[in-house]
């Protein structure tokens, strides 16, 4: 006895079900690995060890006091958080130095 072509669907339920629950699986995955809905703020930045001493605009200026740093024997790195912004940390022991060093600078 042969099938009508339009007497059923059934052929359908298990493709339907089956998308479903990958449509349903996603939607959990991204709740539960998501990032959350706000972008507004990002988290403050957390410097571990390192104490903040110059911020400057320029990458190259940031790198130049790096240098200057350097060579007064302080160990220092350079975080770039935003664009057109270098933020130079260096360890708490070596801070005041650092600072006036950093003042004397002329690219601060």
């Amino acid at each position: 006895m042969p099938i009508g072509a339009g007497s059923s669907l059934h052929f359908l339920v298990g493709p339907s079900i089956a998308f479903l629950v990958v449509g349903l699986l996603a939607l959990f995955l991204r709740w539960a690995f998501g990032t959350g809905w706000s972008n507004s703020t990002p988290p403050p930045a957390d410097d571990g060890l390192l104490t903040l001493v110059a911020t400057l605009s320029r990458r190259e200026s940031a790198l130049a006091l790096r240098a200057v740093l350097s060579d007064a024997g302080i160990r220092s790195t350079v975080r770039f958080p935003a664009p057109h912004r270098a933020d130079v940390l260096v360890f708490p022991e070596d801070a005041d130095r650092a600072r006036s060093l950093a003042a004397s600078f002329p690219g601060s």
